[in-house]
């Protein structure tokens, strides 16, 4: 792992049965940026996922936060030590209010909050994070009344209320019209710039199939197919690489 990664994988192989979803995949996520992890349906991209979350075992290979090896962390462990995920299908605790959804995961990721500890903290936190996303003003709304739109912006907000050091989007722009993708990508900007008084940079990584949002907010980019990584690149890169033009069988949502 080069010591700029915050997170990485090396060789990291998963097999169900005999299929291998993926076949010795490296992976790097830098601090400060957005990386994008693209390829076709089945390419193993939310199966990389599970293995960086903790919910599945690789075969061989191995995943490290920072210098440390977490491969056998449970997904508890890695959020507490930074790493936070959102899932295609929304997450949230419907029944509860934008707000109670964010104080909820400051408190798991922070020991003994349940028991009062840090209210200051978490009181600042979620306020930082409501300002950034645009929360605010539907705080006391309950989760599962909200549309599509603001509820991924909310599940953005859990994650971020866990003060991670690394980000996992999984299709996070699935269900938003374009004008919330456009305030979805600046949010990522700023998440990544280091100047939006959230602590330091983050590193993300984003699993999207809207080609345009990750030619625009990813500055480097790793395609899957058939769980074997074919291209590692640029978006400039990425674009003119044949192998992955044959991987999405010439689909203009790549050039």
């Amino acid at each position: 792992m080069s010591e700029a990664a915050v997170l990485s994988v090396r060789a990291v192989s998963v097999r169900f049965g005999g299929l291998h979803a993926l076949d010795a995949v490296d992976l790097e996520v830098p601090p400060g940026a957005v990386t994008g992890l693209i390829g076709p349906n089945g390419a193993g991209k939310t199966t990389l996922f599970n293995v960086l979350s903790g919910l599945l075992r690789p075969a061989g290979g191995k995943v490290q936060l920072g210098p440390q090896d977490i491969t056998t962390w449970s997904p508890h462990r890695r959020g507490r030590a930074g790493i936070a995920r959102t899932f295609q299908r929304l997450e949230l605790f419907s029944r509860m209010t934008v707000e109670e959804n964010l104080v909820a995961a400051w408190e798991s990721a922070h020991p003994g909050a349940i028991f009062g500890r840090g209210r200051a903290t978490r009181r600042r936190r979620v306020a930082e994070v409501s300002e950034l996303l645009g929360l605010g003003p539907i705080g006391t709304r309950t989760a599962g009344e909200l549309p599509t739109g603001l509820g991924r912006m909310v599940e953005l907000g859990r994650a971020l209320s866990t003060d991670p050091r690394v980000l996992l989007l999984d299709e996070p722009s699935s269900g938003l019209d374009p004008g919330e993708t456009s305030h979805f990508a600046n949010v990522l900007r700023q998440l990544v710039s280091g100047r939006n008084g959230q602590g330091p940079p983050l590193g993300i990584l984003l699993v999207e199939h809207d080609m345009s949002l990750v030619m625009d907010v990813c500055s480097n980019i790793t395609v899957l197919d058939f769980g074997r990584r074919i291209a590692l690149g640029s978006p400039a890169e990425i674009q003119r690489d044949p192998a992955v033009r044959a991987a999405y069988l010439g689909e203009s949502d790549v050039a």
